[in-house]
């Protein structure tokens, strides 16, 4: 077996087995990342209700979306395909003896969530057992196993009854006159062969946390029968646990392990606020004192009194603060935001998302967002020092608002989207604009001038200041020099710190002792590495904080941010996977295309049978351009180092896209098969150029050009390729004009302009001609033409990174003009928003005009803002 492969799954080492199959470490070829396979035996190949089970775990796996609950990836023939979780089980942990309490209550809380998230589900695990629990070591904990019971067994395990494999008399595993589940902790009513509820997971738990502070099995004996015996009937002595264990523990696992179902705790969830309350309370203490003769209650009342003095003096004097406790809380996004930014202010108070009507605030101590109006689409907010600012990006400027509300001021112009910003005490704002450059302004107003890098930085992004006001953090934004860096405002000099491509931030020493740390994404996981403020030298090896974070729209941003008094805010699980999927023009999906990965934009040729588009494979940043043939299935690599801004010739044979030349890019022709060498069709610039049409007769090439000082403009290229061929500005304001699409007559040109202050589609005549129609009605993206040109189809922005199809009748009209009809939406999706300036494309019609190509979420569950007080408490063993 090792050595095989299993569709897209290498076979590279046995992990173990089991009565339902054996389970292998594998690698994912298409998405380079390992696995863990666990394999249906050929034997039970024919044996249906074994081959049902199995698939039924892999319903139940893909029901399940919860960080402490290993994930399925896919069902193949005979194997499920799941999430490798590294560490040990919970079992090899308590063999090394009992936990401490804060670490046995940190695992418990974890496999109490992870169990509430099933029975929401109306799922009973029913075999929870410590060799079922992974601990990573970050202190994240896995359950595994959902939903799965392992074949009928009447030996133990190593002659150990305790340990004994999963039992079962019958394969139907949801019916009553059964028993299912591993002798030493399954439920009375379980080992009794009676229905099972959520509650028999209830005392499976109190077994395990049990073990757990006691470091010693709870029901033991010489064969699994003496256990079952034992869960039935054995005493249990509440007086093993050790004196440290609060009375809160004590009572909850009292109430777990009630041999009465209907007394017994009903709901997992209690278990994690009982948790979550242990020690903000002081324990309850009664004292019991024999019934004095009244002659001496006075001074027996006096001894008393004097005694309880001297205790409590002697304790407040002598203890120790109390560390602060972890608080979890979700903020629900407001309409229309911007899911990859979010920003908290420095003193840990509000925060702040953009969205597609400008900034949205909340205070943490309110329920609701506020408004603060900006022109524009604002990306990439972040606050002054006294967090009493915004500054963000928005129509090609930085500008500041206060944050009570006002208007905004226009610091500098000419920045692109914006990269990043960071804003010290001084007043100093250090900005990374969207051509890479590093500057700085005095937030007061003044010149904006250029940061000058010592150490071959190129291109720059996401800066952070740190406490000094002079030193400062950037993430190096190309290939050649991807990572995090440090440099300093009076010293050019840069220093490389971290090989991962993310940004930074910075937290200061919790309650002001121990070192600082690093927050930094590594794949979906966000890490701490800590500092040493005084040497600016990183200590030891960064360490895992909460897993699935996110990126913000692209990488390095990341979609988290942290404040001053150990406040966290981040946006989880959002995937930057993204699926190419047939839809009909209700929306029904149809099919997909390749596998999920990191694509942008999509182009289908002019036949419908090949679709273009960009993807960055793992621990490469750039993006190359890729071709996918619908009819056979295969992807090839055409070019490397693309924006995902493709066009076809009108017969499919060539293609047009953006790349660079050194530091310097252009425009490339070069053959759809790949072959051949590819053309510049026109010579190198600084400004960034990207094509978005060409004419059926292959007379016209379309591209947007950015300026700086212009931002985005279109032009066309006559004759593409034609030597001696001049480039001819077709439209260019002070708006954004880009995603320029012609007519299959070549007479119209429709395009993408931001002039009215928010997103529009508008028609103008081509190359020239009077008048010009504005075709969207509220916000609108992304034009296309029907094969016949009698319909316009765009996009228009919806909430949380929804998008809507829409389409418009169109007809010349006897004047020589168009008759423009109402549009109409078609359907919604759920993904990333083209990049206008890029003129990278969310969706392509197909030339029958019946189904569309787009690209979407892989995974669309809805996103939240998390918020986590006193963060560094987080990670086991490195803050206690």
């Amino acid at each position: 077996m090792i050595g095989t492969s299993i569709g897209a799954y290498r076979i590279t080492a046995k992990l173990g087995a089991g009565g339902m199959g054996e389970v292998y470490r594998a690698r994912d070829t298409k998405l380079d990342r390992d696995v863990a396979i666990k394999i249906l035996p050929e034997s039970f190949a024919h044996d249906a209700e074994r081959v049902a089970r199995f698939e039924r775990e892999a319903k139940v796996l893909a029901a399940l979306n919860h960080p402490n609950i290993a994930q399925i990836y896919g069902l193949e023939e005979r194997a499920l395909v799941m999430e490798l979780v590294e560490g040990p089980t919970l079992a090899e942990r308590i063999a090394q003896g009992a936990l401490p309490l804060d670490e046995a209550l940190n695992i418990a809380k974890q496999i109490a969530e992870a169990l509430e998230a099933a029975h929401e589900k109306g799922i009973t695990h029913r075999d929870l057992k410590p060799a079922n629990v992974k601990v990573r070591a970050d202190g994240t904990v896995k359950v595994l196993d959902f939903g799965l019971a392992t074949a009928a067994q009447s030996a133990t395990v190593d002659g150990n009854p305790s340990i004994s494999p999963t039992l079962t008399l019958d394969y139907a595993a949801t019916r009553a006159g059964m028993i299912m589940g591993t002798a030493a902790y399954m439920s009375p009513e379980q080992a009794s062969g009676k229905p099972v509820d959520k509650r028999s997971d209830i005392w499976s738990f109190g077994v395990v946390l049990w073990e757990m502070l006691t470091g010693k099995r709870l029901f033991e004996g010489e064969t699994i029968s003496h256990v079952m015996a034992d869960v039935l009937k054995g005493e249990i002595d509440f007086g093993k646990f050790p004196k440290a264990t609060p009375a809160a523990i004590r009572n909850l696992l009292r109430r777990c392990l009630d041999r009465d179902v209907k007394n017994r705790l009903r709901d997992v969830g209690e278990v994690r606020i009982v948790i979550n309350n242990v020690g903000k309370e002081p324990e309850a203490a009664t004292p019991v004192i024999p019934a004095p003769r009244y002659r001496l209650l006075p001074w027996i009342m006096a001894a008393v009194l004097g005694a309880i003095a001297v205790v409590v003096s002697f304790v407040h004097f002598r203890e120790t603060p109390r560390a602060e406790s972890v608080l979890n809380l979700s903020v629900a996004l407001p309409p229309n935001a911007d899911p990859g930014f979010v920003a908290l202010s420095p003193d840990g108070q509000r925060l702040v998302v953009p969205g597609r009507g400008g900034l949205q605030l909340r205070s943490l101590d309110s329920d609701e967002f506020r408004s603060l109006p900006t022109p524009g689409e604002v990306r990439v907010p972040f606050w002054s020092a006294d967090s009493r600012f915004i500054g963000f990006f928005a129509e090609g400027n930085l500008r500041t608002i206060p944050a009570v509300g006002g208007p905004a001021t226009t610091l500098c112009g000419e920045t692109g989207q914006g990269r990043g910003g960071t804003w010290n005490r001084e007043g100093v704002i250090l900005f990374a604009s969207e051509d890479g450059k590093l500057r700085r302004v005095n937030a007061s107003g003044g010149p904006c001038t250029e940061v000058k890098l010592d150490g071959g930085n190129t291109s720059v992004a996401t800066p952070e200041f740190l406490p000094d006001d002079n030193h400062f953090f950037f993430a190096g934004n190309d290939p050649s020099s991807g990572g995090v860096y440090l440099a300093a405002l009076d010293n050019p000099k840069t220093r490389k710190l971290l090989n991962d491509n993310s940004s930074v931030l910075y937290a200061p020493p919790a309650s002001g002792k121990g070192p600082a740390h690093l927050l930094f994404l590594r794949d979906t996981m966000l890490m701490a590495q800590s500092w040493d403020p005084a040497k600016f030298e990183t200590i030891g090896d960064p360490f895992a904080v909460v897993p699935q974070a996110s990126y913000s729209f692209t990488a390095p941003q990341v979609a988290a941010s942290v404040a001053s008094n150990g406040t966290l805010i981040y946006i989880a699980n959002r995937s930057r996977q993204r699926q190419l999927t047939w839809l009909d023009r209700s929306g029904k999906e149809l099919g997909k295309i390749g596998a999920p990965g990191n694509v942008r934009g999509v182009a289908l040729s002019p036949d419908g049978t090949v679709a273009a588009y960009s993807r960055t494979s793992p621990g490469d940043p750039s993006a190359a351009l890729w071709l996918f043939d619908v009819a056979r299935g295969s992807e090839s690599r055409v070019a490397a180092v693309t924006t995902g801004a493709t066009v076809w010739s009108r017969d499919g044979s060539r293609i047009v896209y953006s790349s660079s030349v050194g530091s310097q890019p252009t425009l490339f022709l070069r053959d759809a098969n790949g072959g051949g060498q590819e053309t510049p069709l026109l010579p190198p610039s600084a400004n960034q150029r990207r094509a978005s049409d060409w004419s059926r007769d292959g007379r016209f090439l379309v591209y947007t050009e950015i300026d700086p000082k212009t931002r985005a403009d279109i032009w066309y290229l006559p004759d593409p390729g034609k030597p001696g061929s001049k480039p001819v500005k077709f439209l260019g304001t002070d708006a954004v004009e880009s995603q320029g699409q012609l007519s299959p007559d070549a007479k119209w040109l429709a395009y993408y302009s931001d002039e009215s202050g928010r997103q529009g589609v508008y028609i103008r005549p081509f190359p020239s001609g009077p008048g010009v129609w504005k075709i969207s009605i509220n916000s609108g993206r992304e034009p296309r033409w029907s094969r016949d040109g009698k319909e316009l189809f765009y996009a228009e922005t919806k909430a949380s990174s929804r998008s809507a199809v829409m389409t418009v009748p169109i007809h010349p009209d006897e004047r020589g003009g168009l008759e423009i009809g109402a549009p109409q939406m078609l359907f919604e999706y759920q993904g990333l928003w083209g990049v206008v300036q890029n003129n990278v494309f969310g969706y392509s019609p197909h030339p029958d005009g019946k189904r569309f190509l787009v690209n979407m979420d892989a995974d669309a569950a809805p996103l939240a803002i998390n918020v986590v007080t006193n963060w560094q408490r987080l990670t086991m063993g490195h803050f206690r």
